[in-house]
């Protein structure tokens, strides 16, 4: 099985790339999807993150007012990493618990969208990593554009993330989603060509079908030898 790490910034174009993947009929294990699991009304990362900050994030029906917890984490840092820390066993086990959804059903590519892939040390189990990469200013400006936010919110909110810079230093495939949407595209189509390719032996021996030959491997051998036992015996 490949397990595929996909990173980039907040408004860095992460979630289109994303969804391209999902177009092509790869399925994406998205972070931000399982960390709102992890805050829904009742459950154990809810409760650990309403007796941390309080009632005041929550909403009339009880449930995390994520924007506001948003503007609270990302103008402190200290808060920010306690919060992370907070959620990382309920999305590190949500995230694991989808890739062994996914390998039951035999799929042998499967793509982890996860904006903290470096800093929660995920991108030790995926390979390739593939970051979606814009310039600093770029970012700024789509992010205004598209939340409608202040630009001291925008920076905080930026400036709260890895620089994709150094996320970049550290990828296999960079994607440059500086131009257009056809740039984007052309780039993909060349991306996919190398996730789809022919899988390395250590990830075929630890898809579904790989594991499977082990143990009918591992079963013939076990009936041949209580067959010779039993030969000898006899």
């Amino acid at each position: 099985m490949r397990i595929v790490g996909l990173t980039g910034g907040i408004a860095s174009g992460k979630s289109t790339v994303s969804n391209l993947f999902k177009s092509h009929d790869i399925p994406v294990v998205d972070a931000d999807v399982v960390a709102r699991e992890a805050l829904k009304k009742g459950s154990g990362g809810w409760k650990k993150v309403v007796a941390a900050f309080g009632e005041e994030i929550l909403l009339e029906n009880g449930e995390v007012n994520r924007t506001r917890l948003g503007q609270i984490v990302f103008a402190d840092p200290d808060k920010r990493q306690f919060l992370n820390r907070l959620l990382a066993p309920y999305i590190s086990s949500g995230i694991f618990w989808e890739v062994v959804k996914l390998w039951s059903k035999g799929y042998k590519v499967i793509v982890l969208d996860v904006p903290l892939l470096f800093e929660a040390k995920i991108d030790k189990f995926t390979k390739p990593i593939i970051v979606v990469w814009v310039d600093p200013e770029t970012q700024i400006q789509r992010l205004l554009t598209r939340d409608k936010s202040s630009e001291e919110d925008g920076r905080n909110r930026v400036n709260a993330q890895m620089p994709l810079d150094a996320k970049k230093s550290k990828a296999d495939i960079v994607i440059d989603n500086t131009g257009s949407l056809d740039d984007l595209n052309e780039q993909f189509q060349k991306v996919l060509v190398r996730v789809t390719g022919p899988l390395a032996w250590y990830e075929f021996w630890r898809s579904r079908q790989g594991v499977s030959i082990i143990l009918a491997s591992l079963t013939s051998g076990v009936v041949l030898c209580m067959r010779a036992f039993n030969n000898n015996n006899s």
